[in-house]
């Protein structure tokens, strides 16, 4: 697929690339990006906006601009979305990056109050735009490319394709790859599997099953947030270990929530369909459909959170008196019958200490590393993950070692300084 992107790449028309979540969509358009860019300006370029990508959610934008970042390219990007400092980001675009990653509405914004100057921008990417559009941000969409007066290249990417691109997006004689097709039945490692619940109670059968699954991975989607927060209470009360994520948490819940999830802090997310695409998150186990999807599409993108590059997944259709299973399921799940008694899953083996210093404190990887290795005794296995943000850093640490190590560091510094180090809540 990258390598197809690539070559379609160099050709003098848009490009239109579908393929499924997890596919390595990002660098089929970044790294073409950058060989052009590479091939027609020098890397200390600062002139003016080359290159544009719009996506959907805060998420993806700093996802985007991370990935770019680790490509080892010296071409500025920079990242504005909903949420974050306006102050800064114009700040940030006063010297004009060649790279530019965002929202929609946050774009506009800066647009619009003489902040950022797009007339230059000869690349624009659509990351998921389908969501974009459905999301609601056509207005902004439309606005944005139309001050985009000498565009040479647009290329839009997503795991779904619409009916119908808009006029307003003016798409050149598109090529399109479409890596999905033929794959609207499941694929040869998810299996998919229903459950009954006698009565409307899903909050008992989702308990009684989510203890059935034991140690596995698993994302629960729902439709609606207070869904989300109601079942998170629920798993509170039982005391079953998970974190939740919906677009009403403040950004820096919704950070730590997916760093935890990637570190195996946390085994079980339960979540809107937020989650469902264009996020950095490990391959799982099993995906369970609280809520049924409303959308073939939809459906399509939770999916795809398990059963990836050949690897083997569960997904369970969770149905009341009153649900049924979409018309567009091609193949009927397997019905199963849950336990008669909720059981405890095993806590998970890693926990998450906070650093309150980041990148902007001039902390990186290697001097957390080297404190929890020299300082708190650690072994090499003992440690797992680390990220580090600007002004904050999160390192996997064995439950197991976790009081040692919280006992250990209270009383350490790092590049001289005393700095709060807690279990991430």
């Amino acid at each position: 697929m990258q390598e197809a992107a690539i070559e379609a790449y160099k050709l003098p028309k848009d490009l239109q690339l579908i393929s499924p979540t997890g596919s390595g969509k990002t660098l089929a358009y970044l790294l073409p990006l950058l060989l052009k860019l590479s091939a027609d300006y020098p890397e200390n370029y600062t002139q003016k906006l080359l290159a544009m990508i719009i996506v959907p959610t805060r998420e993806l934008a700093l996802q985007i601009e991370q990935v770019f970042k680790q490509m080892g390219s010296k071409y500025k990007i920079n990242c504005c979305y909903g949420g974050h400092s306006v102050r800064i980001e114009k700040n940030n675009l006063s010297e004009l990056p060649a790279v530019l990653v965002g929202t929609p509405g946050r774009i506009a914004y800066h647009i619009r109050n003489g902040n950022l100057q797009v007339k230059t921008c000869k690349f624009l990417v659509l990351d998921e735009f389908d969501k974009s559009l459905e999301a609601g941000f056509q207005d902004e969409m439309e606005y944005i490319i139309k001050q985009m007066a000498k565009l040479e290249k647009k290329v839009l990417t997503s795991a779904t394709a619409i009916a119908k691109i808009p006029e307003f997006i003016n798409l050149l004689t598109p090529i399109t790859l479409n890596f999905t097709q033929g794959m609207q039945q499941p694929i040869s490692g998810m299996k998919l599997k229903q459950v009954r619940v006698l009565g409307d109670d899903k909050l008992e059968a989702l308990l009684l099953l989510i203890g059935a699954l034991h140690d596995k991975s698993a994302i629960v989607f729902c439709n609606h947030r207070d869904a989300v927060n109601r079942i998170s209470e629920q798993l509170t009360k039982h005391k079953v270990i998970h974190g939740f994520y919906h677009g009403g948490l403040e950004q820096i819940d919704r950070e730590k929530t997916l760093i935890k999830l990637r570190n195996k802090s946390i085994q079980l997310l339960i979540s809107t369909d937020l989650a469902s695409r264009g996020l950095d998150i490990p391959e799982i186990d099993v995906v369970i459909h609280y809520q049924l999807p409303l959308k073939e599409d939809a459906m399509v993108h939770r999916n795809g959170r398990t059963a990836r590059m050949e690897a083997e997944g569960e997904v369970y259709f969770l149905l009341d008196e009153k649900d049924h299973l979409p018309d567009f399921l091609e193949s009927k799940p397997a019905e199963i019958q849950l336990p008669v008694s909720f059981q405890l899953p095993n806590p998970p083996q890693w926990k998450t200490l906070f650093i309150k210093a980041g990148k902007k404190d001039k902390i990186n990887k290697m001097d957390i590393v080297g404190m929890l290795l020299q300082k708190a005794k650690l072994n090499k296995d003992e440690l797992g993950k680390i990220e580090v943000l600007d002004h904050s850093a999160y390192a996997a640490v064995r439950a197991s070692k976790f009081k040692q190590v919280l006992q250990l560091v209270q009383t350490e510094k790092l590049k001289g300084r005393k700095i709060r180090m807690e279990e991430a809540s």
